[in-house]
């Protein structure tokens, strides 16, 4: 049995005392609040929301997620070094600090903590939370894993039908609402692991095969992350490439954005886990295997492979006056977007 394994096993939470210990010796430069609180044998278990950086509402902003299925957690784990990283930078960085009077920053490390310390995908009340907005797909969509209502015993259940979303999803939304849309531009990176061989880079839509309003401003940023790391890992698509599904809450929040000022940017980093099995076929024998790196010179080698996207991120928000498209510029890069992930059409 690995480490994690056992750590699983017992309820504990390495991440959330990873993430408390970040927190308090950051103390002096983040401003924290509990965006809900969930129930776990006996404990309550905090959803921390972080914030770094400039106060002014009109400044552009990135914001960081990761936890939303409990078995992922080396997605958490992306969000806390980062995080951990930038505290430890502040100590003595003087160019961030001046980068961070123009930007501000969000982390919400561990959305499911309760589903985290249960080894499960799921929140305790069996809904997978990134099924849980109201958000019905509008094309055809698979069996199960597009989100059902027939039992939260079964994967991938979006919870009754006409109930409120679950705490933790509305308390995603309801903070990255507050704190995201309406600015000048906002990007948000949520972490997960579990898809394929490949390192992915999901766009919405997830609901519809029809792009979003601000493809132009993806392809930009696409542009300017391609042009300055030309050997990333990447596949860059619309989640609908791969499949539909039904309440994805970056859908929600898109649809939440409309009409709204400012540019909506959220990305979903799927972290390829099949690469890790690879590497070491007995962690498909482990629950937590198929979706982590379980030895640690590979979780080392994850962070090293994604935190410099995140740190990608925080400089193309603090800068974004200087490629966000406008006039023809725009209508070139929706032209090649077009092209490019939709075949032209549209």
């Amino acid at each position: 049995m690995t480490k994690n394994d056992s750590l699983a096993g017992a309820g504990s939470l390495p991440e959330l005392e990873a993430l408390e210990a970040v927190i308090a010796r950051g103390r002096a430069h983040l401003r924290c609040e509990v965006a809900c609180r969930v129930e776990h044998l006996g404990r309550s278990l905090p959803v921390h929301a972080i914030t770094l950086g400039g106060e002014d509402p009109a400044l552009p902003a990135a914001g960081f997620f990761g936890g939303v299925h409990g078995l992922e957690r080396i997605g958490s784990r992306v969000v806390i070094a980062f995080l951990e990283q930038l505290v430890a930078r502040l100590d003595w960085d003087r160019t961030l600090h001046q980068q961070l009077a123009q930007v501000r920053l969000l982390f919400m490390p561990i959305v499911n903590p309760a589903g985290m310390a249960r080894g499960t995908r799921a929140n305790p009340a069996g809904v997978d939370l990134m099924r849980n907005a109201p958000v019905e797909a509008r094309d055809p969509v698979p069996f199960l894993l597009a989100g059902q209502r027939l039992s939260p015993g079964l994967p991938w259940y979006r919870g009754a039908a006409g109930a409120p979303m679950e705490a933790e999803s509305a308390a995603l939304c309801a903070w990255a609402e507050r704190e995201l849309l309406g600015r000048p531009l906002a990007l948000a990176l949520d972490c997960h692991s579990g898809f394929g061989m490949r390192d992915r880079i999901w766009f919405p839509f997830a609901h519809r095969r029809a792009p979003f309003a601000a493809l132009p401003e993806l392809h930009a940023l696409h542009a300017i992350f391609a042009g300055s790391h030309p050997r990333h890992p990447y596949v860059f698509e619309p989640q609908s490439a791969q499949y539909l599904a039904h309440g994805d809450l970056w859908d929600h929040l898109v649809l939440r954005a409309d009409g709204r000022p400012g540019v909506f940017l959220p990305l979903t980093l799927e972290m390829g886990s099949w690469l890790w099995v690879k590497k070491n076929p007995r962690q498909l024998f482990s629950r937590h295997g198929v979706f982590n790196p379980l030895i640690e010179h590979r979780e080392q080698r994850v962070l090293r492979r994604h935190l410099p996207l995140l740190d990608f991120l925080l400089r193309a928000a603090a800068s974004q006056a200087h490629w966000l498209p406008q006039a023809q510029e725009r209508e070139r890069h929706r032209r090649e977007a077009l092209a490019r992930w939709y075949g032209g059409n549209r």
